[in-house]
């Protein structure tokens, strides 16, 4: 039996019977791997957790609600194959899948089906994704965008605007009006995955979703509190507030049974018909009118039906660099992330960090030091500089030579590295020289909700896959069963810098917005220097700051020799390129009273010149991680997600 010690996180044993998750599988075959968990730890609280005063340096940076801390939460064990997604009920649905012979991108379609139900504030089918596969019998790695893209009738004031004529944001703002919703992508590029690597047939994925639609499920902890605090915005779309709230106005409470018929309906027509179901026909019939409804006073969006039906995922390549003897691969642009972790960490390895372990570490990981919070948030603030300047979509915005290895450059980042100052913060770090790019820095706009799922398949193939609606239950639009996205207010709404130059993160039609997700695959060198075997998954939701968490993670992991479990638990901390420096006062390690005012580590960090923020961190990491012939996992104690797998050999 797999050794899952995690609490189900704001679920009680009830409400997992009602969905089967304690009831174990069954199996003809008796020695056939189980999916069973043994829930254990503390369980979250659906409000948000009191990190110290929501001062001027304490900003919340979280995409959704902060819900709590799972103190004490153990590393699970598994064989052959593994999974982590954000809720337990997805991953669940994604271990059956493996237990049943599925591969990896089998395992992904029915976690985000999933996920579109269970926590649909995060992830869901009118959102995007960004895929790192890897494919053991070809040794290839392949990066899948599925990001969602603007309509073709948009300008770049699209969400500074109503018209040229009438120059009024649009209502009630730019994100709840129909500008922000993008060409949705996560689809597209989930059923290129399974054509290209899936085992089972793709309707037979659906089916725990369907179910699960039909049936009912519980409403968690998370939802309920991200119901609560968004339920004046979710009320003004008609569909919405009938789903998620009472008919009184009030927000519908946790253990609430919710049946989502009109998803049903949509997964089954997707089932039946594949994705081109929801690009063409009724179903994108719904989305335009939805988009380009006025109701309310909205103003509406311009996505089209041709906006829908000539989407199209792509295939980019991998950016895959060294670090320590690694391998490190991540998602190439128009993610920033892949270019601004394997940064970060090109300028760390110019520093002994595996002579500044946390110190007590223990299952939470243990407590930072402040010069290792020091030099990574220094190395942070470098490499969003650059990302900030630089990344776009390479589509319409080429890299400094073009290529993501000017960014990732080791002689760069050893210049770079030399920059960071031991006793003080250089707060905000000015982008390196490469080359003359007409291009400015503006401000920079929010990323918001997302959720991440890390899986290996017991053929040895691997995917990381994190999947947004952006904020949190995405433009508030809900139609046929699932919220759509609010994707393109990750573009630069206004397209000049202050310097009067445009910039490259503008909106530009059929444009794919920059993003911060960071799937990320790890792989051992083979002593002839190429590629040897896959080590380890990870990546998370939290929008511009994923790069930190998984920063945090990679370095917890590779330089202080910390388990996933603890890797992923161990105090968050980082910075963007600004004074603000993180510390994630819901961490148990962390005194977040009175601002922080009496922790070490801040005052430490203040001394250093930072300003420290203890605000609750919403980060929702997993990590998987070779072990002999097994994998060890880990999920984040500050959200409800779980590992499962087969029992160990």
């Amino acid at each position: 039996m797999t050794r899952a010690r995690h609490a189900w996180t704001g679920m009680t044993a009830a409400t997992l019977l009602t969905v089967g998750l304690l009831s174990g599988c069954s199996s003809e075959d008796d020695s056939a791997a189980k999916c069973v968990a043994t829930p254990n730890g503390t369980p979250v609280s659906a409000a948000p957790s009191a990190g110290g005063a929501n001062t001027s340096t304490n900003i919340s940076t979280n995409p959704e609600i902060a819900s709590g801390y799972r103190s004490g939460m153990s590393a699970v064990r598994t064989g052959s194959f593994a999974v982590s997604t954000a809720n337990p009920i997805s991953t669940k649905a994604a271990c059956e899948v493996l237990r049943s012979g599925g591969t990896a991108a089998d395992a992904l379609v029915a976690a985000q089906m999933v996920l579109g139900l269970v926590e649909p504030q995060a992830s869901g089918i009118g959102g995007g994704a960004f895929l790192l596969y890897y494919d053991a019998a070809s040794r290839d790695i392949e990066a899948y965008d599925g990001r969602e893209t603007a309509p073709a009738a948009a300008t770049e004031n699209y969400l500074r605007w109503v018209s040229d004529t009438n120059r009024t944001e649009p209502a009630p703002n730019t994100r709840a009006s129909g500008r922000s919703i993008g060409v949705p992508g996560v689809l597209r590029m989930l059923e290129q995955a399974h054509v290209e690597h899936g085992k089972l047939t793709w309707r037979e994925l659906f089916d725990p979703a369907v179910g699960l639609a039909d049936r009912g499920f519980p409403i968690g902890a998370r939802l309920a509190g991200q119901i609560a605090e968004s339920a004046k915005d979710l009320a003004g779309d008609d569909t919405a507030k009938a789903y998620f709230l009472n008919p009184d106005g009030s927000p519908k409470t946790v253990d609430t049974m919710l049946t989502n018929p009109a998803m049903s309906k949509t997964l089954g027509a997707i089932a039946s018909e594949g994705a081109q179901a929801f690009y063409t026909g009724a179903i994108a019939q719904d989305i335009v009118a939805a988009v380009g409804s006025g109701a309310g006073g909205r103003t509406p969006g311009q996505i089209t039906a041709a906006d829908l039906a000539g989407y199209q995922a792509k295939k980019r390549t991998a950016l895959c660099t060294e670090y320590r003897g690694r391998e490190i691969c991540g998602m190439p642009a128009p993610s920033s992330g892949g270019s601004t972790v394997a940064a970060t960490l090109g300028i760390l390895e110019n520093f002994d960090l595996a002579a500044l372990r946390p110190d007590g570490v223990d299952a939470n990981g243990g407590r930072p030091r402040a010069e290792a919070v020091h030099l990574i948030s220094e190395a942070e603030r470098l490499a969003y500089a650059d990302r900030n300047k630089y990344v776009a979509d390479t589509d319409f915005v080429p890299l400094p030579g073009n290529s993501a290895q000017s960014l990732v450059n080791k002689d760069y980042l050893r210049q770079r590295s030399g920059l960071i100052g031991l006793g003080r913060s250089m707060g905000t770090a000015q982008p390196g020289d490469l080359g003359p790019v007409p291009l400015g820095v503006g401000p920079q706009p929010p990323e918001h909700g997302t959720s991440h799922i890390s899986v290996v398949d017991k053929y040895g193939n691997a995917a990381a896959m994190t999947t947004t609606v952006e904020s949190a239950f995405g433009s508030f639009h809900m139609v046929d069963g699932f919220v759509l996205n609010n994707q393109l207010t990750d573009f630069s709404a206004d397209p000049l810098g202050p310097d009067g130059i445009p910039v490259a993160n503008r909106l530009q039609p059929n444009k794919r917005p920059r993003s911060s997700m960071s799937p990320t695959l790890v792989f051992d060198r083979a002593p002839d220097g190429s590629r040897g075997d896959l080590t380890y998954v990870t990546g998370s939701p939290g929008g511009s700051v994923i790069i930190q968490f998984v920063v945090k993670t990679l370095v917890g992991m590779l330089d202080w020799g910390l388990d996933p479990q603890q890797a992923v638990s161990a105090v968050s901390f980082g910075a963007g390129n600004g004074p603000a420096t993180g510390v994630g006062g819901e961490h148990p390690a962390i005194d977040a009273s009175d601002n922080g005012d009496h922790d070490p580590l801040v005052r430490r960090l203040r001394e250093l010149g930072h300003q420290v923020s203890v605000a609750p961190q919403s980060s929702g990491l997993s990590a998987l991680h070779r072990d002999g012939t097994g994998w060890i996992g880990g999920a984040d104690p500050r959200r409800e997600g779980a590992v499962l797998g087969d029992s160990p050999r």
